[in-house]
């Protein structure tokens, strides 16, 4: 009887043990972090990378904060022959950016964004509004990046 009881006991601790940790591990689930935006910049006519190629430098490049110009920061991720921009800064919370992109001090377009970040028990971020100005450009859904073109 009392091995049974045991049994019991111990068979009752890890069931509640366990529920604890899948709770805070469905917590942990519940965040999503915003998604990155990832520009790889082409020839216009060519569709070559113009980093890849040699015509830019990742040292050459300056994003902008249009509303205090102040420079945000941004990675240069080199993998693969891509070369692609990656802004990670946006979508953190509910805002709406208005970012310059320029290279060798030449803009080659703008980023608008208006984020709304919800918190309603799970986090994750709503993109509102994403405009791409004074270049033309596609998005991979798939990839997730924006294919500046330059002439």
């Amino acid at each position: 009887m009392k091995n049974l009881f045991k049994i019991l006991l111990l068979v009752l601790m890890v069931v509640f043990v366990g529920c604890t940790n899948q709770l805070e591990s469905n917590r942990k689930l519940c965040f999503t972090p915003p998604s990155a935006f990832n520009f790889e910049i082409v020839n216009k006519t060519s569709g070559e990378n113009l980093f890849t190629n040699g015509t830019y430098q990742s040292n050459q490049i300056t994003i902008i904060d249009l509303s205090n110009n102040s420079k945000v920061p941004f990675t240069f991720i080199a993998e693969n022959g891509q070369n692609i921009i990656s802004i990670h800064t946006i979508g953190w919370k509910t805002e709406k950016i208005n970012y310059s992109i320029t290279i060798q001090e030449k803009a080659l377009f703008s980023l608008y964004v208006d984020a709304s970040r919800i918190s309603d028990g799970c986090s994750y971020t709503e993109f509102n509004e994403v405009a791409i100005k004074n270049s033309d450009f596609e998005f991979n859904q798939n990839t997730g990046i924006y294919k500046i073109f330059v002439p």
